[in-house]
């Protein structure tokens, strides 16, 4: 059963969808492929983990847009919140 979603492939964060216990196996389809990996610690529901190992200062990507950076390196299925994400704003002003 699905206990977490992914909404776009580029994705490297998936929400859980109900309360995950530490041990417990994460379920969730992308592109049609059920994937799993296991939870490092407790997840609160709609919280994120990772999905895949992410380093130190690599961007993290939730509904296809980068919402921050790993301020540390963030293994698979650990929980990716204010703990480990630092904020980044993009300058999305043209340059002349």
């Amino acid at each position: 059963m699905l206990n977490a979603m992914i909404v776009e492939p580029q994705d490297n964060v998936v929400v859980a969808i109900e309360p995950i216990a530490k041990g417990d196996t994460v379920t969730y389809t992308c592109q049609g492929e059920t994937k799993t990996l296991t939870a490092v610690e407790d997840i609160t529901i709609y919280h994120k983990l990772a999905a895949k190992d992410i380093a130190k200062g690599e961007p993290i990507v939730k509904y296809g847009e980068h919402i921050g950076l790993a301020a540390v390196d963030i293994k698979a299925g650990e929980h990716v919140h204010c703990h480990n994400l630092e904020e980044h704003r993009e300058n999305l002003e043209e340059k002349e």
